[in-house]
């Protein structure tokens, strides 16, 4: 049976299980908020669990701006195996033996890694490359090459270090990490990164999304939670949370909301902003170019 929706349009914060995609969270969604209307914010693999944004009607008109914000992961890496997908679901195409790897090699290494960096995405992301995604190329046995892209690393430390044999008997090394990066950065990728810098490769045995911009995992909702209480974000709490505020008057909120620039009070902010009437109401999503605030997302009208 088709479950109603329970709560206005906004946002829905869920922790993803592991085994399960993003897009599989989101006919999940569709069938408890009772709409068709529902997207998602940055996407998860079925390995990893952690923050999966979740739009709901009007709101998904807010997901391609929050994808542009900072995330932030826990993750470990094992060095001394190289597999066909960067992480541990993938077959294992090298090992070589990681126990001569030093702390300060790995430090070193780490350090290389962070900052603004140029990443060559896993050739089983999603991106497209003439219209198709690098992960069915993948699949068919085509030989390619992605470029690299830029990408900030804001923060790269380890947490755990371990040592272990892999089922092969090829001694590793597990690390455990906290990345705190742009949008764009693929975690996978930088184990690649960090265990061919130190000469024995290296894959993702384990990812968690804690947060992505201002919404952490402390206030996700399992499948399970939301199938007992729906919480949905209203969309002007959602874009109080994640967008810098401008309050304008009635005068301004009119002509904002038939779709007209205003005078920008020299806001000084790269990037979107959000504006509220003098009701508190979220009218839109706008940003500053040459003395004017120019809208890129209407919500009234």
């Amino acid at each position: 049976m088709k479950r109603k929706g329970t709560g206005p349009d906004g946002l829905v914060i869920v922790d993803k299980p592991e085994g399960i995609t993003s897009h599989g969270v989101v006919a999940k969604m569709r069938w408890l908020a009772g709409t068709r209307k529902v997207g998602h914010a940055g996407t998860l693999d079925p390995m990893a669990t952690g923050v999966l944004v979740i739009g709901v009607e009007r709101a998904t008109r807010l997901l391609g701006h929050l994808m542009l914000t900072a995330k932030t992961y826990e993750a470990t890496i094992r060095l001394g195996q190289t597999t066909v997908t960067d992480d541990r679901e993938g077959e294992v195409t090298a090992s070589s033996s990681a126990g001569a790897v030093t702390r300060e090699a790995i430090d070193a290494g780490i350090a290389a890694l962070t900052g603004e960096i140029m990443q060559v995405p896993s050739k089983v992301s999603a991106i497209k490359i003439d219209g198709k995604r690098s992960y069915a190329r993948v699949r068919e046995g085509e030989d390619f090459e992605l470029a690299a892209r830029p990408t900030t690393v804001h923060s790269f430390t380890v947490h755990g270090q371990r040592t272990a044999l892999a089922e092969d008997g090829t001694p590793v090394i597990d690390l455990d990490v906290t990345v705190e990066c742009s949008s764009g950065t693929y975690i996978r990728a930088l184990a690649r990164d960090l265990g061919e810098g130190l000469g024995v490769g290296g894959h993702l045995t384990a990812l968690r999304r804690t947060r992505v911009g201002p919404y952490g995992v402390e206030s996700a909702r399992t499948l399970e939670q939301l199938e007992e209480k729906l919480e949905v974000l209203p969309i002007a709490e959602a874009a109080d949370a994640a967008f810098p505020r401008w309050d304008i008057d009635a005068d301004q909120a009119r002509l904002l909301s038939n779709g007209m620039k205003l005078a920008a009070p020299g806001l000084g902010v790269d990037g979107p902003v959000a504006v509220f009437d003098p009701d508190g109401r979220f009218l839109a999503l706008v940003e500053e170019k040459g003395g004017s605030a120019r809208p890129v997302a209407v919500f009234v009208g």
